[in-house]
């Protein structure tokens, strides 16, 4: 029960944080320090309680589907703030395949006055970090691939001469590799830790919307 009582207080917390209309993420830059103080507390107490200490031996299959993005100290979430032409950032999610081992980030982005809306979109395989222990534990190691830059609509018109406009390799973190500790998992919350010690909270999600729909 205190688990569930903690994991409620989270989310609620994040919710009530959340002044947009859009369902976009919250960053520790955009609320009060002692609310990213609270945030990051709970956090580590529902850490503490994790259901799946080695979720990638015990609950990998939990990792499959759609995730949404809730809040994240990252700098590269935190950089979607200062987008060009005015637009703003939407939803973010992070859609995993674990047979294949590959997951893709996408992040929605419309101008307020609904001129433009598209997406960015960066693919990305992952794998087991077995650096410290011979069986998987909650590390994974993280291969970026592409960036895709795409505009779905200039003035509610399609545009597919812009879906995607450019396509660009996606680069990591430079001289070392990517990594993410998956530091709490069950079946519809998903907390991670990067290897800069950047946090991300993530909800589990039925599907990924329509462009229309954002």
């Amino acid at each position: 029960m205190e688990r569930q009582a903690l994991k409620e207080k989270l989310q609620v917390l994040i919710k009530e944080l959340k002044k947009q209309d859009d369902d976009s993420p919250i960053t520790n830059l955009k609320i009060d320090k002692n609310k990213a103080a609270e945030i990051e507390n709970l956090t580590v107490e529902l850490e503490n309680l994790n259901p799946h200490p080695q979720p990638l031996q015990t609950a990998i299959n939990l990792l499959n589907g759609v995730w949404q993005l809730q809040y994240s100290t990252a700098r590269e979430i935190r950089a979607l703030d200062s987008l060009p032409l005015g637009l703003r950032i939407g939803k973010v999610f992070q859609v995993i395949n674990v047979a294949d081992a590959q997951f893709f980030n996408l992040a929605y982005v419309k101008h307020p006055l609904k001129f433009i809306s598209g997406y960015v979109k960066v693919t990305a395989r992952f794998e087991p970090d077995l650096a410290q222990s011979n069986l998987p534990d909650k590390r994974i190691n993280v291969y970026f691939d592409k960036r895709y830059l795409a505009i779905d609509k200039i003035l509610g018109v399609n545009t597919p001469q812009l879906n995607p406009f450019k396509v660009v390799d996606a680069k990591g973190p430079k001289g070392r590799v990517a990594t993410l500790d998956i530091t709490y998992l069950d079946e519809t919350l998903r907390i991670g830790r990067g290897g800069d010690e950047s946090l991300f909270i993530l909800q589990k999600a039925d599907d990924l919307p329509e462009l229309q729909q954002i």
